[in-house]
């Protein structure tokens, strides 16, 4: 597969139902994180950030190699201490903003990934594999640990199994990835577009609102301790009972029936129920290079929805406040004046 200076580094495409796909685009080069490949994920990251239409995306290359981390010749060409701080200040980013996007982000990793390339799977919030795929943090067989793709990896995989790749900087497969935490799915390749095609559709199938929250309470809570975790997760569960989409979920599971959830369509048409078919049969728009002119729709910044992340009712307040404020101190008062008679 040729990948000529005039092709776009990163393919961004979208289908109908809000999947948007984006793929690395350097095969050449095993999809080596260039500076300009950090600056096209990033750049298309903060477009899809406001993009409350986006139900998930998912992350792909081209070629034999998923991503092999940053690219080496780029690095050496520029011995810097602030440029270095910089170069892995930048990609930590687009690691953050990946898990700070609302929706789930899916690793559909083909082939090989490496260094910064396993950071990035383990920065997804899900992954897919191939059975012939292969995970190393190697950096250290060059003399330089990868201390930033080992804050991602930590973070997925048990403590002394990721020690043990960063230090020996040994391959793991792509089922012991699996076993360890790194990646969900394992499937041979002829199949791997059905596979994440089956999770896309359950995600698809779900409320935003409930998945937006909730991914966003899932890393909060992750740093926290116990007690402030379950603070936390109260506030949220609440807030997301509050939703239309869970109250209509909780009644249709009373009466026994599918819930009638709806969504808007991109264009503003009136909502219509989901409507399940296999998701990488579904038409798509064409790809189009980024970064660049992205389409209005796409990058416009919409107002975020009342309950979504963000919103002052779901910051964790101290012992004896609530998001309710003064209705919910009248109701504690009207069970006290209760009680007392």
């Amino acid at each position: 597969m040729n990948n000529s200076l005039s092709e776009p580094i990163l393919l961004s495409q979208r289908d109908a139902h809000g999947v948007v796909t984006l793929t690395l685009n350097r095969p050449d080069a095993f999809n080596a994180l260039s500076e300009a490949m950090l600056a096209a994920l990033q750049s298309e990251l903060d477009a899809l950030a406001g993009d409350e239409t986006l139900r998930a995306v998912v992350l792909a290359a081209s070629g034999r190699a998923f991503c092999a981390g940053h690219d080496l010749k780029e690095m050496r060409a520029e011995p810097a201490l602030d440029y270095y701080r910089d170069l892995f200040g930048r990609c930590g980013r687009v690691m953050t903003a990946i898990q700070r996007l609302a929706v789930p982000v899916i690793a559909k990793v083909q082939g090989v990934a490496t260094a910064a390339g396993c950071q990035l799977v383990a920065a997804c919030d899900l992954a897919v594999a191939v059975d012939r795929a292969r995970f190393a943090v190697s950096g250290v067989n060059l003399g330089l640990f990868c201390a930033t793709p080992g804050v991602a990896l930590s973070r997925n995989v048990p403590r002394k199994q990721a020690f043990e790749m960063l230090v020996t900087g040994e391959f793991i497969s792509a089922e012991e990835a699996r076993q360890r935490g790194l990646v969900n799915r394992v499937v041979p390749a002829e199949v791997l577009d059905a596979e994440v095609a089956r999770l896309v559709d359950s995600i698809l199938a779900k409320p935003r609102t409930a998945i937006a929250m909730g991914k966003a309470l899932f890393y909060r809570q992750l740093e926290m301790g116990q007690e402030a975790a379950y603070q936390s997760a109260v506030q949220t569960m609440a807030c997301n009972m509050m939703d239309d989409s869970a109250l209509e979920g909780v009644q249709a599971f009373i009466d026994k029936r599918p819930p009638a959830w709806a969504r808007p369509d991109r264009d503003g048409a009136p909502a219509q129920r989901y409507r399940s078919s296999p998701w990488h049969q579904r038409p798509k728009e064409p790809a189009v290079p980024s970064p660049g002119v992205h389409d209005g729709d796409r990058a416009r910044s919409r107002p975020l929805h009342l309950r979504q992340l963000g919103h002052p009712a779901l910051l964790v307040r101290p012992a004896g406040r609530s998001a309710g404020g003064g209705a919910a101190q009248q109701r504690r008062a009207g069970r006290d004046r209760h009680a007392a008679a």
